[in-house]
């Protein structure tokens, strides 16, 4: 973990002004093309979810303005994102999961598939002190339908910093898989060109092997 000198930062304008705001968050509603990523996995036999929630986290890892974080008052920078996502029950309810970022997906897939046990053989939220980690990213899957736009329930609290990342169903065209993802982020650790290196490097992931 790094911490940001903010007086030499070339952001440092940019972060005092929209962390004055009430609500100093903004994102984007997008589709990506999961058409690739989505016959890989049922080829291997893998969760598709696992599959594209992992190379999620290996897009988010690439983006350097997506690993800062506000810690006690200071901008920092972790070294490394790990992924933060809902798990839901059969009775309809979720529960909070916690699985660390590897560049193995098997490692990666090991881990979350524990997870997922665990989160299905318990109740409530599980909160596992998400509500205080920092180095991670907090991704939500609404698998039932599509969506072309997203509203996060919010504290307003000007120190949060950590960037939400939805996914939902994806839908057929014309023989191609769209999946719905949005991402919202602290505009004044991040901006719209940043979501989209993300955006850019999920969708290299998602047609790469």
């Amino acid at each position: 973990m790094k911490v940001i000198d903010t007086e030499k930062w070339n952001r440092k304008e940019h972060f005092e002004f929209f962390s004055k705001m009430a609500s100093p968050y903004f994102g984007i509603t997008t589709e990506v093309d999961c058409t690739v990523a989505h016959e890989k996995a049922k080829e291997k036999g893998q969760s598709f979810f696992a599959c594209y929630l992992h190379k999620s986290m290996a897009a988010i890892n690439s983006v350097e303005e997506l690993k800062l974080r506000i810690v006690d008052h200071q901008v920092v920078l972790f070294d490394k994102i790990h992924a933060g996502c809902t798990i839901g029950r059969g009775d309809g309810t979720f529960g909070f999961a916690f699985v660390n970022f590897s560049d193995n997906f098997e490692t990666f897939n090991n881990e979350l598939q524990e997870e997922i046990r665990a989160v299905q053989n318990s109740s409530g939220l599980r909160l596992n002190n998400d509500d205080v980690k920092k180095d991670l990213i907090r991704h939500s899957t609404i698998p039932w339908t599509s969506f072309t736009g997203l509203l996060h329930p919010t504290d307003f609290d000007k120190t949060e910093s950590v960037p939400k990342v939805t996914f939902g169903k994806f839908s057929i065209r014309e023989g191609k898989k769209y999946l719905p993802v949005s991402i919202e982020a602290h505009h004044g650790l991040a901006d719209g060109f940043h979501l989209a290196k993300y955006l850019t490097e999920f969708q290299r992931q998602l047609d790469n092997e």
